[in-house]
């Protein structure tokens, strides 16, 4: 029966899936094989193994980088937009789920709506904007601006999660004297787990990686992310790859931890959330 099930059909298609997995690492050979390269060696060969493993590119990085402070920058950014968003987009859900009137559906499709608008088209207002109430060079100021780009995806992907919960619990818990917050933190948010370890990881990969919003934000070198601080390695004249390559890696490693540590709740959550949607 095994036999039957396991095709020829299906044994190429896994090893076209494997081989498009290996293409797809390569430039992470090519990043983690060059970082531990002089930079003389680099521009010799850049596809082969170091033949000596430089950890001083680590060192020089480290320094040349300030890696703790952009690295506390970029973890207060990520974190703090995280519960923004998370707390914002889950209650806007929940409501939006719960009162089905005409305006709450209009204002949902605003939202869907929003999510096709590049970022690019709305940067120069929104920088504007910025100044105005003095959100430039502030780390709460873009938290708030991520909080806002980030609301829209987060809310679609819970709305369609909250239509699967039973609405019997909630009710069972207004009978036992709960108040309509106590209903939705007590009863309602918990339930959301799957959904809301989706929304962290899926924001978070944003969040972390992201160059525009903070080039355009944070203009204060005091501020600056690890993104943005890679890009200081590169200047009008000299390009130091030996450092930004590891610079890289030390940016990657931690967000690629977070990933894989939580992957398995990224589909199970997309997938719940999928159903009733």
């Amino acid at each position: 029966m095994q036999g039957k099930i396991y095709s020829p059909k299906l044994f190429m298609m896994e090893f076209v899936s494997l081989l498009l997995a290996l293409l797809f690492l390569v430039p992470f050979y090519f990043v983690f094989a060059n970082s531990f390269k002089s930079f003389a060696e680099l521009l010799i060969d850049t596809a082969s193994l170091p033949q000596h493993w430089n950890w001083d590119n680590y060192a020089r990085a480290w320094e040349a980088l300030k890696f703790p402070r952009v690295f506390t920058n970029s973890l207060l950014i990520t974190a703090l937009s995280d519960i923004c968003i998370v707390a914002f987009s889950s209650m806007a859900a929940y409501r939006l789920v719960r009162r089905p009137s005409r305006g709450n559906r209009l204002l949902f499709s605003f939202f869907v709506a929003a999510m096709v608008i590049p970022f690019q088209a709305v940067m120069i207002p929104l920088v504007k904007v910025g100044t105005w109430f003095g959100f430039l060079n502030s780390i709460y100021g873009i938290v708030f601006c991520y909080t806002g780009l980030g609301v829209s995806f987060s809310m679609f992907l819970y709305h369609g999660f909250i239509k699967s919960i039973p609405l019997e619990v909630e009710e069972s818990a207004v009978v036992d004297g709960c108040s309509p917050y106590g209903v939705f933190w007590r009863i309602v948010f918990p339930l959301l787990k799957p959904m809301t370890v989706t929304v962290i990881v899926l924001q978070s990969l944003w969040i972390w990686n992201d160059f525009l919003l903070p080039l355009l934000v944070l203009q204060k070198p005091d501020l600056r992310t690890i993104q943005l601080s890679i890009n200081a390695l590169f200047g009008q004249y000299t390009k130091q790859w030996d450092l930004a390559l590891a610079a890289l890696v030390m940016g990657i490693v931690p967000i690629l931890a977070f990933f894989l540590s939580l992957q398995r709740h990224i589909i199970q959550g997309i997938t719940a959330g999928a159903v009733k949607g």
